[in-house]
């Protein structure tokens, strides 16, 4: 007996450890993705800006600069985690932006040039680092766990990774911005040794010795049905980044619209925003296992969206606790992001996978700078509440619309190649 389950036991750790260190590193990721909302108001009144409107105008610049830096990153570590393999994009981009944000922690002491200026280009090289984690962990624990059980892999580490978003409020509260900063920067070079233990996709191994073209963006955009599965697999989970990089990160200026006389702090909404995304994610993660379906989940869960933004900015003259639950419906309204990137690995081959895997979330990550110029352009002319709904709801049109185009995935064979 021991020749035959000795093997499945080695297997069986060798998944967990992929499984844990892919989740731990979605954790780190997430807390110094977030980190910059939760610390906009304290850093940038650091900096010595204090006004509102220029608070509001400079964090839209920031984050602006930080997912273009993402664009970039998901297709640099997205074409090298097929090229290169998926291990390579898991130690590069960590290393990448664990020293990019302990660059952030020193901003306007680094170089002569203006702190702003110095902030935008550091959260740009933090993007680009930022850009590799989920894409080639969900694409390694994808490879080497089973067609059937997949889904509960790739939903763990979407929701261990999303707490990071809570530690992150929990590490601005009780300490200065930049030591935020220098902890986020720590964790990633911490867990960088960590991952020393985990073995490359014996899928991309496989595809290393075929004669294929590997991470070429020309591959997805090979045949129209193939280019309207990609885009459907961007335009599926835009309204997840409206939820968070909107109305969670702009909450303070929302509750003045809505005539609250209560201060709302930025950090705790985007707090309980990610909570209610971990409860969604786990929550999508089973429905998705028990109905046998990715796209029945999806659905149910964008409906659930479509109501709790609408919930959300009927919000009157309310306590800051209704306030912080309504934060929590919006996120887990928006709690399919496991599933969604999961869908997106399930739908194209092994000599893509990473780079789809990867550039997808990155491109959803990168629609914040024209949903924020929409935003803007709306509040403008129709106000903070109205500009809202109109954005809003056509995320949730957009995305609904795009699920009709994809195929199921539940249980699908991953080990192919896209000629």
């Amino acid at each position: 007996m021991t020749p035959k389950t000795a093997p499945n036991r080695t297997n069986q750790t060798l998944i967990i450890a992929t499984v844990i260190v892919a989740a731990l590193g979605y954790f780190v990721d997430i807390y110094d993705l977030i980190l910059f909302s939760v610390v906009r108001v304290k850093s940038l009144a650091s900096l010595g800006i204090t006004e509102p409107a220029m608070v509001k105008e400079v964090g839209l610049s920031l984050i602006n600069w930080q997912m273009w830096g993402m664009l970039v990153g998901g297709f640099l570590w997205g074409m090298l985690g097929d090229m290169r393999g998926r291990l390579s994009v898991l130690f590069g981009s960590i290393l990448l932006y664990s020293l990019a944000n302990i660059a952030n922690g020193m901003v306007g002491n680094l170089t002569g040039i203006d702190p702003i200026t110095e902030y935008k280009i550091l959260r740009f090289i933090a993007g680009i680092g930022l850009a590799g984690e989920l894409g080639a962990g969900i694409t390694l624990v994808s490879e080497v766990m089973d067609k059937e059980l997949r889904g509960y892999g790739t939903t763990i580490v979407a929701a261990v990774g999303l707490t990071g978003a809570i530690v992150a409020f929990m590490v601005n509260h009780y300490f200065d911005w930049r030591t935020a900063y220098f902890v986020g920067g720590g964790l990633g070079l911490l867990l960088l040794v960590l991952r020393v233990s985990v073995s490359e996709s014996g899928m991309f191994n496989n595809v290393v010795g075929q004669k294929v073209s590997r991470g070429n963006l020309l591959t997805l955009f090979a045949n129209p049905q193939r280019a309207l599965r990609y885009l459907s697999c961007i335009f599926i989970g835009i309204p997840t980044w409206f939820v968070i990089g909107i109305l969670a990160t702009f909450s303070p200026e929302f509750a003045k619209a809505f005539g609250m006389t209560i201060t709302v702090d930025a950090g705790q909404v985007v707090m309980w925003a990610y909570i209610g995304l971990v409860v969604g994610d786990i929550s999508s993660g089973i429905i998705s296992q028990m109905l046998r379906s990715r796209r029945k989940v999806m659905f149910l869960f964008q409906i659930l969206s479509a109501l709790s933004i609408v919930y959300f900015l009927s919000s009157g003259n309310i306590s800051l606790g209704e306030f912080h639950f309504k934060a929590f419906l919006l996120g887990f309204g928006v709690g399919y992001w496991a599933m969604f990137v999961t869908i997106a690995s399930e739908q194209f081959g092994t000599n893509v996978r990473a780079l789809v895997t990867t550039t997808v979330p990155n491109f959803v990550r990168g629609s914040l700078p024209l949903i924020s110029l929409s935003f803007r352009h709306f509040e403008q002319t129709s106000g903070t509440v109205t500009s809202g709904l109109i954005v809003g709801g056509t995320c949730i049109g957009i995305s609904i619309i795009f699920l009709y185009f994809l195929p199921e995935t539940f249980g699908k064979n991953l080990d192919y190649v896209e000629e």
